[in-house]
């Protein structure tokens, strides 16, 4: 009986602790759907643009609320960059995002583990892969050189994106751009490439995954293909053409 009420005392604290953490696994979610969460994010980013912020509730009552536990509707995988705040750029308030910035808004073991635990844990259907202009660390790439420190292990990570960047595009004031399009989209592509927590989820259309690039001047985040759409949009535009060459194959041998 001593025993039993130990195994019980010692399960109970075990819950308690996880609890607190916020670590229960399969929780409540945010009860929308990721193409919603989109739409929120796009809303709020425009209400940002037109300087109509909605006014958000950061009081008592909210607090003691998110203090019960949290369900944030997107995980914004974002640069460190301290002009491209994602709460302000898209008009969001306590609890509503989970915010992961790192410089040059990279993928690695990291910033991965955080995003697993915001989908799986957490419950949130979309991930948004978010980069800007002007973006520092993917320009110390282009411009090459020997970083110091530990930036070199950001730039290592930014440089297939630049290499490719070079190879698409001839003109030197356009290079920074199109890195910055190709490291955004990599970094998209990475999320189910190394992590299989996510790529299971994205499989059984539990998360979405979204990518934009955010206009320095323009406040706006002009939303962008992620290589696995322009993948499925090959792959049905190839399937149209096929079809359509079955079609008239038949047409002839029917003549």
């Amino acid at each position: 009986m001593l025993r039993m009420k130990r195994i019980l005392a010692s399960i109970g604290i075990l819950a308690i602790l996880f609890a607190y953490s916020g670590m229960v696994f399969a929780a409540e979610g945010a009860g929308i759907s990721a193409d919603e969460a989109l739409a929120r994010l796009i809303d709020g980013n425009k209400r940002f643009v037109e300087g109509k912020q909605a006014q958000q509730d950061i009081g008592d009552a909210r607090r003691t609320e998110l203090a019960k536990g949290q369900h944030p509707f997107a995980v914004i995988l974002s640069c460190s960059d301290s002009r491209v705040p994602p709460e302000h750029i898209f008009d969001q308030g306590l609890g509503d995002i989970f915010v992961v910035r790192v410089a040059g808004n990279i993928a690695d073991p990291i910033e991965l583990g955080s995003i697993e635990y915001a989908v799986e844990h957490l419950g949130s259907p979309l991930i948004l892969v978010l980069g800007h202009q002007m973006c520092g660390a993917v320009k110390a790439t282009v411009d090459g050189g020997r970083p110091e420190g530990n930036i070199g292990s950001i730039v290592k990570k930014i440089a297939p994106s630049v290499k490719k960047a070079k190879a698409q595009v001839k003109e030197k004031d356009k290079l920074l751009d199109a890195a910055i399009l190709e490291n955004t989209k990599n970094t998209a592509a990475a999320l189910t490439q190394k992590s299989a927590i996510i790529k299971h989820l994205v499989e059984e259309k539990k998360v979405k995954i979204a990518a934009g690039v955010y206009n320095m001047t323009t406040g706006k985040v002009e939303m962008i293909e992620t290589a696995a759409e322009e993948k499925g949009h090959a792959a049905h535009e190839h399937e149209h053409v096929h079809a359509h060459s079955d079609a008239e194959q038949h047409s002839h041998a029917g003549h």
